[in-house]
């Protein structure tokens, strides 16, 4: 009985906590890539409908304009028959309010006149409505198209919250570089491998290459005099080839990779960036001096240096 006591008491001692799986890193990639795929495609429907709207535009205000030609085309008829027909009118029953002078009564003249202006009534009334059609379709082309860049732009804001959303989820997984103290410094590291890099250096460019495609080289240790690389702390992310300075989807890569760089740079043990002659070590950009050319002052080239 003592037994059974115990073991039903055991049953209600609730167990430890069993913790939510971790994302996975390959899932939240492929996510990434298709949401970024969405994206583009819905920034290029955007401009799409941009320039139907454009277009639509350009029609309305044509059709505008042909529906007030129209208008100063009867008004000068309308003119011209008065001026033909005299100063002073009567009306002729049954021809819609044309006028013609006393005394010439249903003279050949006047059923001449009263037909040629019956005639441009019909004209400018059937011009005047077709006008009227052509902008009124036009002005609700404009507000379908419209509507619609307003619906792809709040899709392509969601995507990209979504897009953001998982950068901060798939940054979460990079581990702590190995040598962080308990104040938040870094322990020294000696190179080491057939690369010659220190571990936290290895770590950072491999989660570099995981979070961009990076198609261009990257330089790590090289030997020097001065600076980071002959320590095996510091490595170069080429944007470009052939020394051509990062413009478009080149720039906005290295901007990226900056960011991503002094994002993590706690968890990483990031020194400082350096991009676009400018550095940073987390407190904000600064201008270097003037070293030369692109490679010189990094406008092909992300350079990271590593505690």
């Amino acid at each position: 009985m003592a037994a059974l006591v115990a073991a039903f008491c055991a049953a209600l001692v609730p167990g430890p906590a069993v913790a939510a799986p971790k994302p996975d890193a390959d899932k939240l990639r492929k996510q990434l890539s298709s949401l970024e795929k969405k994206v583009n495609s819905l920034i290029a429907q955007y401009h799409a409908a941009r320039d139907d709207l454009a277009k639509a535009k350009t029609a309305s205000k044509a059709a505008q304009e042909k529906l007030e030609k129209a208008h100063a085309d009867f008004a000068a008829a309308q003119r011209e028959m008065a001026r033909l027909a005299g100063l002073s009118y009567q009306s002729i029953p049954g021809n819609g309010g044309i006028v013609l002078p006393p005394g010439m009564g249903m003279s050949p003249l006047a059923m001449q006149l009263g037909n040629e202006q019956a005639a441009i009534v019909r004209n400018y009334k059937q011009k005047e409505q077709a006008r009227a059609q052509a902008a009124a379709e036009a002005k609700g082309l404009i507000a379908e198209i419209d509507k619609k860049s307003k619906d792809i732009e709040r899709r392509r804001v969601e995507a990209e919250d979504l897009i953001d959303d998982i950068k901060d989820r798939l940054d979460d997984l990079i581990p702590i570089a190995p040598g962080k103290l308990a104040n938040g410094g870094w322990a020294p590291q000696l190179p080491t491998g057939a690369d010659n890099i220190t571990a936290r250096t290895r770590l950072m460019r491999e989660e570099a290459k995981a979070a961009f495609k990076l198609n261009n080289s990257i330089g790590c240790f090289r030997v020097d005099t001065m600076g980071e690389h002959p320590l095996g702390r510091a490595c170069d992310f080429m944007m470009t080839t052939g020394g051509a300075m990062a413009t478009g989807s080149a720039k906005i890569l290295g901007d990226q990779l900056a960011e991503w760089a002094l994002k993590n740079r706690t968890k990483l043990g990031v020194k400082y960036v350096i991009w676009r002659q400018r550095i940073n070590s987390g407190t904000g950009w600064r201008f270097m001096s003037n070293r030369g050319g692109n490679t010189a002052n990094h406008y092909d080239h992300v350079h990271i240096s590593m505690f």
